[in-house]
């Protein structure tokens, strides 16, 4: 195989935005063979911007069947994730996948087992993960730059969406449209990068979720988490989408000193020696290791979307490694499922979760839920 051909399923401002890139060629090595939507507007929107080398449908399963393809972009609402990818994995076909993996861990879980057995490449669009901030911070922690990790917290609370925003679509911030709010719109980045970059899941998690509590919705907009982890270190995680100004702060510290990263800046308080090692020394009464404040550089283009699609794309072509493999998707999902797990039952919840709990409160959710809603007027 020289050139990838991808069928891309989901026309809206996802899957809209990744032919915009896809179709001027910035991505090498592929080319845009089909799509699918169930929309016929949008599929007119297709054949407007593609011309009718692209083959056109309604049905993701005919486009898989047509052998037209080798890949897959699946760019559907989240509900849908699991079960495309299966029916492409069945197919032979490679799968990338907009993230959140899924709505819920226990579809994730048979979607990877899925993956594992077919002989294809599979990867999330996990984006993030090509930003040189954050690949920063994974090399010198991984380097032991930072030492033992003791600490991290993050606070991510600039995801400011107004009611209008929620009111635009009936299926928005609905437990049967979305399964869930800010954690899983929003943040599934971020929660991403909170266990990638340091290479650790909680062992636990006590989370406090608020549902509609600025907005006029019935899933979390509001939340704070603690998380513990095996090695004694401990974690909070903050956000929300009712806050203005809001903040993105994510500090991580650890046995070699603190790296905060905010404003697009990477900083490192830097110890001369490890908090350990000074204490073990140390005889005064008062006073602290010596500490460097360094403002790491970060050079590097930050590839964005086009970064891990080329990737995905050199992993079928050349067998290049992953950047986000698509088994990951469950680590981020498994913390949202974890928070909003440990409100319900408020209480504690240990990770792994118990998958079949969480999926009986997210169908009595769904199944009680009252909250009527009428599309806004674009």
């Amino acid at each position: 195989m020289q050139v990838v051909r991808l069928g891309i399923i989901g026309l809206g401002n996802m899957g809209k935005g990744h032919i915009n890139y896809l179709a001027k060629g910035e991505v090498s090595g592929v080319v845009i063979s089909a799509v699918s939507d169930s929309v016929p507007e949008s599929l007119k929107w297709a054949e407007e911007k593609l011309g009718d080398a692209v083959s056109r449908y309604a049905s993701p399963y005919e486009m898989m069947d047509s052998g037209k393809i080798d890949a897959v972009l699946i760019a559907t609402p989240h509900f849908s994730h699991p079960e495309l990818a299966i029916a492409a994995f069945e197919r032979g076909l490679h799968v990338l996948c907009e993230k959140p993996a899924g709505v819920y861990t226990k579809q994730v879980r048979q979607m990877n087992e899925a993956g594992s057995k077919a002989n294809v490449k599979f990867s999330m669009m996990y984006n993030q993960r090509t930003n040189p901030l954050y690949v920063k911070l994974k090399e010198l922690i991984d380097a032991g730059e930072l030492g033992e990790v003791r600490r991290t917290n993050w606070i991510i609370t600039n995801w400011y969406r107004s009611q209008s925003y929620y009111d635009s679509g009936t299926w928005r911030a609905t437990w049967a449209g979305e399964g869930g709010g800010v954690l899983l719109n929003q943040d599934p980045h971020q929660l991403d990068l909170w266990q990638w970059t340091i290479s650790m899941m909680p062992k636990r998690v006590r989370a406090f979720c608020y549902f509609g509590k600025h907005r006029d919705i019935e899933v979390e907009d509001d939340v704070t988490a603690f998380v513990e982890y095996e090695n004694g270190a401990t974690g909070v995680f903050v956000t929300t989408t009712g806050e203005a100004p809001g903040t993105n702060r994510l500090e991580i510290s650890g046995d070699r000193g603190k790296i905060v990263i905010e404003n697009n800046t990477l900083t490192f308080w830097r110890l001369r020696v490890s908090e350990k090692e000074f204490n073990q020394q140390f005889k005064g009464g008062f006073g602290g290791p010596e500490c460097w404040k360094c403002e790491i550089p970060v050079g590097g283009p930050y590839p964005d979307h086009k970064g891990i699609t080329q990737n995905f794309v050199n992993a079928i072509l050349h067998d290049e490694p992953l950047i986000a493999p698509g088994e990951e998707g469950i680590k981020g999902l498994m913390l949202s499922n974890a928070m909003l797990l440990s409100t319900w039952t408020d209480n504690w919840v240990d990770l792994p979760i118990d998958e079949d709990l969480f999926y009986s409160y997210l169908q009595e959710k769904i199944e009680n839920s009252t909250y009527q809603k009428e599309a806004q007027p674009q």
